[in-house]
Parts: structure tokens; C-alpha cells; sequence
């Protein structure tokens, strides 16, 4: 079972094999989560241009969020949709309990991660991000295809063989959970943004700027190396110790700005060795939507 990462060259190397499956005998299906927050329509001609042969397009917006839903598991700009929800759009892809989920973008794994969390939180381990997305994926010689050229996946009906849902593998944590242990030392908050946006310099897509007080730091990008794919382990580990200061892992609550790079963060330190980590899945977007709530800066 592929749970964290897989290097470009295994997938391919997986999908020259008969029927594409892993060394288990998983059948594979992979999903490409390219997506663009200031044109949402790039994404899928992005995809429709060139993707992995076979991938399934996923939305952020309309596959990995439930807008003005109000059967939604939280707030914010990208709000969870329900598990049951999300669990039935797998199974239209034709997506079951015995597949190894493979997830990528484009974007510097951007929002390939959400897709990898949210697999977790409805209890699926066998799923892993591509390092290096797409990019890699071609570096190694791997085809892409266009859409007008593509097999179509073909999809299948929800009762024909529908994703069960199991005990979540990845916790997810409310707005009140966090504004219950603020300032608690058993809660610490660790934000996936850009410094200038954690430091309230500049707020480009929420209505306040700044960050929970007591939250660290940490933008998902510093993950990943000039090349694009995940950091060495060993450098990851020292890394987020660093952050951390002695606080506990376990106490980590991770956010961003919508509950979708932080999964980048939450990925990471997995691969460090530090466990799996809370997902405030709101964010700062819900967070700063009530003006009651303390708002730091710098």
C-alpha cells in the first residue's frame, strides 16, 4: 500500500504493468488535481491540454468543496463536503474501497494534497501524491495525453460498487475546537501561508488580515526542494523541530488559508516522522469571517 509519497519513476513503472496495478495487486486510478484560485477555470483546460493517460480531473471548487451547502463538514472559501457526499462522488468515478488512489497537480502539489487528506478522512490509507506532480511525471518520460485523444474513464453508478466510508484516518478540527483551547498548551496552531499574508502585510482573498494568535509559521512551500518534490526526510525532521521549539507534535492543529495547502504540512510531517497531525479545515477564511474573534499581526 502507497500511503505518503511515490516517486515518478514507480508510477510508471506500476502502469506498465498489467492492468496497472501495485505490487499488492491494487488496482490503480490516478487523479489529477491542477486547479488555479485566481482563474478556476484553468485548471481543467489545463488537464484537457495534457494529463497522465487515464487520470480523472478534479475540482476544487465543485469536486473537493460544498459551497453554500449547508450539510457541510466546515466553513471557510473551500468548505468540506460531507462525507457522505464526498463518498458518493468517488463512487461516480468508479473509485472503490480496493483502489490505490494517486493524486498530482501541477501547482508545486498545491492542492493534490486535499484530495490525499480527504481519502484519509474517510478512512482510505491507500493513497499517495506523485513528488514532483506532473512535471516529474514528464521528466521521467512519462505520456500525457489530451483529452480529445484520452480513453474516458468509464465511469460507474453509485449502487454498482459504491465507496464505503471507515473510521477517519486523518482528525478533523472545528473553529469553536480551536477557539475553546486558544492559548492552551495542549493546541498548536501551525499556518500553511506565505509570511507576508501570516503577517497581515497583504490579504488578497479574505476580508482580514493577520493570523490566529500563538499560530507558527510554516509556508507550505518551504516543504519542497529547487526541484519541486518533497525535502529529504532527515531535513524535514530538523526542520519542523525547529518550528516546534519542544511543543509536541500531537498537539499540532494545522491551517492555511482554506484548508487546502495545509495538507502540504500535514503530509510533511508525516514523512518526518512526527505522526499525523488535526486539520483545521476553515482556516483563516473562516476563521476571520466573525469579527469577534482575536486577529494577531506581524
Amino acid at each position: 500500500m502507497l500511503k505518503t509519497l511515490i516517486s515518478a519513476q514507480d508510477l510508471y513503472n506500476l502502469l506498465q504493468t498489467a492492468n496497472a496495478v501495485t505490487a499488492t495487486g491494487k488496482p490503480i486510478m490516478v487523479f489529477d488535481c491542477t486547479f488555479d484560485l485566481a482563474k478556476p477555470a484553468i485548471g481543467q483546460q489545463q488537464f484537457d491540454e495534457s494529463h497522465i493517460p487515464n487520470a480523472i480531473y478534479v475540482n476544487l471548487d465543485t469536486d473537493l468543496s460544498s459551497k453554500n451547502d449547508l450539510a457541510a463538514a466546515s466553513g471557510g472559501r473551500h468548505p468540506l463536503p460531507s462525507r457522505e457526499t464526498f463518498a458518493n462522488w468517488l463512487s461516480k468515478q468508479g473509485f472503490t474501497n480496493a483502489h490505490q488512489a494517486i493524486v498530482y497537480d501541477r501547482n508545486g502539489s498545491m492542492y493534490c494534497g486535499r484530495l490525499w487528506w480527504m481519502l484519509k478522512w474517510l478512512g482510505h490509507e491507500a493513497v499517495a501524491v506523485l513528488d514532483g506532480g506532473l512535471q516529474a511525471w514528464q521528466a521521467v518520460g512519462g505520456a500525457v495525453q489530451s483529452s480529445n485523444k484520452s480513453t474516458k474513464h468509464k465511469k460507474t453508478t453509485v449502487t454498482e460498487t459504491p465507496f464505503a466510508i471507515a473510521a477517519t484516518l486523518a482528525p478533523l478540527v472545528t473553529v469553536d475546537r480551536v477557539v475553546q483551547n486558544l492559548g492552551k498548551q495542549g493546541q498548536t496552531i501551525v499556518d500553511a501561508r506565505g509570511v507576508p499574508r501570516f503577517r497581515g502585510d497583504v490579504e488578497p482573498l479574505d476580508p482580514a488580515a493577520g493570523h490566529i494568535p500563538g499560530a507558527l509559521n510554516r509556508p507550505f512551500t518551504d516543504n519542497f526542494d529547487t526541484s519541486g518534490k518533497f525535502k529529504a526526510v532527515e531535513i524535514l525532521q530538523s526542520e519542523y523541530k525547529q518550528l516546534l521549539a519542544g511543543r509536541n507534535p500531537s498537539s499540532v492543529v494545522h491551517q492555511c488559508g482554506s484548508g487546502v495547502t495545509a495538507a502540504a504540512n500535514i503530509l510533511a510531517m508525516e514523512l518526518a516522522g512526527l505522526g499525523r497531525q488535526a486539520l483545521f479545515a476553515g482556516s483563516w477564511s473562516e476563521w476571520c469571517s466573525d469579527p469577534n474573534r482575536p486577529v494577531a499581526q506581524g
